[in-house]
């Protein structure tokens, strides 16, 4: 009863449209899960996120499980995540993505899952990586491990939102460093996060993991900004 006069007093809205939702409608409302623009990459061993790293870092697979687009659902979500605490968009669609990947032969093949990571003065500031609650629902899922010890950012840098094409393109490439044991060589590594523009971020994050003796490297992101034409 007392939840019921709470949903009645603050009623909960979708976080793809700020609709409010129904009482048997989680996160996001029906009509913004069906209007989800999914990409269906993981279909495809050679996409448009797999073509964004010809000639520049080597990928077991790549994927994106949304298209991104500078206003609607997907920004709204990706927003909501990453600056307003949201964090249980991440495990939403985290659990929704496994199921796609699962069925995947190469999924079985993976054996850590890396999020890209924050400065620690930047994780102070927000208080989260916003990609973590996304990082380890495919954990669960999958049944892989996840590990957030092995990739570091050794550099404070502005939030990619702020930069011009030319920015998001200029990523230093000690921007990322290792830390490893024996452990950890010839694995199959993981590597996810929240939307890839340019790749070069996620170029700089290889660069890093591969130096670990016998590694292969996938990259899985939530978002894709394939159409925006970076």
């Amino acid at each position: 009863m007392f939840k019921d006069l709470f949903n009645l007093l603050f009623p909960k809205v979708c976080l793809g449209c700020e609709a409010f939702l129904f009482s048997n409608e989680e996160i996001i409302c029906a009509s913004c899960r069906h209007n989800l623009p999914l990409t269906n990459y993981h279909l495809e061993l050679e996409n448009e996120l797999t073509k964004k790293f010809y000639g520049r870092i080597e990928i077991q697979f790549g994927a994106s499980m949304l298209f991104y687009h500078r206003s609607g659902i997907v920004h709204n979500l990706i927003h909501n995540l990453k600056y307003y605490r949201h964090q249980e968009i991440g495990t939403f669609l985290g659990n929704w993505y496994a199921e796609d990947l699962k069925n995947l032969e190469i999924s079985k093949t993976f054996d850590t899952i890396i999020p890209v990571p924050l400065h620690k003065k930047r994780l102070k500031e927000r208080g989260y990586n916003q990609i973590e609650t996304f990082g380890k629902s495919l954990s669960e899922k999958l049944q892989i491990k996840y590990d957030d010890s092995i990739l570091v950012r050794n550099i404070y840098s502005k939030t990619q939102t702020k930069k011009n094409f030319l920015g998001r393109t200029d990523v230093n490439a000690t921007i990322f460093g290792v830390n490893f044991s024996e452990e950890n060589h010839g694995k199959h590594f993981l590597l996810v996060d929240d939307v890839i523009t340019t790749g070069s971020t996620l170029e700089a994050c290889a660069k890093a993991i591969l130096k670990i003796p016998g590694t292969k490297l996938s990259i899985v992101s939530i978002a894709d900004t394939h159409n925006l034409g970076f």
